[in-house]
């Protein structure tokens, strides 16, 4: 049984060791970490999901970023423990956030990853959005939460103000 759960404070250290354990070293150092420097997370889309022991199996958070002029969400990191892959576990935590994301008014959402894999939540690729580089621009991708969110928008990522 997986209960979902908004993270707290005190998940803080257990969920960085499964996303250490889930992704290689140095993962800190890709662009996309410079976009969450000093900006806090949305607290209320960043989810850990617990398995029948109380352990986390899974985790999701979600930053603000700035496109152009638009604000978006930069999904990731999205991880599950190995124990726990292949049961769906990701797909859940990814549609639950995506259907929270939605309920709390945002229009949009990115991440940097593989589109066979996110496209079956509705993720495209964003041609005209670039991430800081060193990011290969085909693994940029988005989703509208409401209908034409991207429409329009040819940007640079960048960090939200704090």
């Amino acid at each position: 049984m997986i209960r979902l759960e908004q993270e707290q404070a005190e998940d803080w250290w257990e969920v960085e060791a499964l996303y250490d354990l889930c992704f290689a070293p140095g993962r800190e150092a890709l662009s996309s970490y410079r976009l969450r420097d000093g900006i806090d997370p949305v607290a209320q889309l960043c989810v850990v999901a617990r398995d029948e022991n109380n352990i986390v199996a899974g985790a999701i958070r979600f930053w603000p970023v700035k496109v152009g002029d638009a604000m978006a969400l930069l999904l990731g990191p999205v991880a599950v423990h190995p124990t726990h892959q292949g049961e769906g576990l990701g797909a859940l935590l990814i549609q639950d956030a995506l259907e929270r994301a939605r309920g709390l008014g945002w229009e949009r959402v990115l991440l940097v990853g593989d589109a066979p894999y996110y496209s079956r939540f509705g993720f495209e690729r964003l041609p005209d959005v670039a991430m800081p580089p060193p990011t290969n621009p085909d693994r940029v991708l988005g989703v509208a939460l409401v209908g034409g969110a991207w429409d329009g928008i040819s940007a640079r990522v960048e960090r939200a103000q704090p």
